[in-house]
């Protein structure tokens, strides 16, 4: 396979999952994916925000968020994010630190 259509699949590949997490499982909530999985949309989105950067691309996590969930985040949070118990979110804290690092108070 050469290079370019590899891109291509990968690409395609990274569609279809965002068209699958945002539309056909908006109900899987961030926590839970990040709990079971060790990474969730933000993630994604983050991803997506550091490959721009790397390509000099400015973008702010902010922007790479809007970019990704195709709205302000916050306008996701409120269609689509429901209340965490106490045990899923101390499993959070540990696979969030596992998988991407500290967590930072904000």
């Amino acid at each position: 396979m050469d290079e370019q259509t590899r891109i291509e699949i990968e690409a395609a590949a990274f569609r279809t999952l965002r068209h699958h997490l945002m539309e056909k499982r908006a109900d899987v909530q961030n926590i839970d994916l990040m709990n079971l999985a060790g990474f969730c949309r933000n993630c994604l989105a983050r991803w997506y925000q550091e490959a721009a950067n790397e390509r000099g691309i400015a973008m702010t996590k902010d922007e790479a968020r809007e970019i990704y969930y195709g709205m302000p985040y916050e306008d996701w949070r409120t269609q689509n994010q429901t209340a965490a118990d106490d045990a899923k979110k101390a499993a959070f804290e540990v696979a969030f630190r596992e998988n991407v690092g500290e967590i930072k108070e904000s």
